[in-house]
């Protein structure tokens, strides 16, 4: 009895495993295009929680990747599925995919960290009239009852 339970679960394991390729779709997404639409595709679902510049949740960004690519998503499923049967080129397209994330990420993370640098310098650079009256950048224009009676600011020595 034991035997026969023992060649029952090796059976089981061996007939579970599928190697099973797809043949391909007629409308089959090119796979430079299947890369960019993949990394669309993880970016619009990662901003799924994010709030848009109108302080909205839009509740599925990746119907905005459909129109841009002009597909459907059958058309993305069956090319998708065909592509995950060829191990081997998925994992290559993968790797572009996460190629392209990271090359946006160091590029946004570079335009931000400009942003903040320049709201730093504002921040310590702070102008004010006195000092370029003195250093005579800008022509005196200054109203008369700013003025104290030896042409100097009010409240200036």
């Amino acid at each position: 009895m034991r035997v026969v339970l023992y060649i029952a679960v090796g059976l089981l394991l061996v007939s579970c495993t599928s190697n099973t390729i797809y043949k391909k779709p007629e409308n089959l997404i090119p796979k430079d295009s299947m890369v960019s639409l993949l990394t669309d595709m993880y970016i619009a679902s990662s901003a799924k929680n994010q709030k848009n510049k109108f302080l909205q949740r839009e509740k599925n960004y990746v119907v905005l990747v459909y129109e841009k690519y002009k597909i459907d998503s059958t058309r993305f499923d069956l090319s998708n599925a065909y592509y995950t049967s060829k191990v081997d080129e998925y994992t290559d397209i993968l790797k572009r995919v996460k190629s392209n994330i990271d090359s946006l990420d160091v590029l946004y993370r570079e335009e931000q960290s400009v942003k903040d640098s320049l709201k730093r310098l504002e921040g310590k650079v702070k102008l004010n009239k006195d000092s370029l009256y003195k250093k005579k950048l800008l022509p005196k224009e200054i109203p008369n009852e700013l003025l104290n009676n030896k042409g100097k600011i009010k409240g200036k020595t």
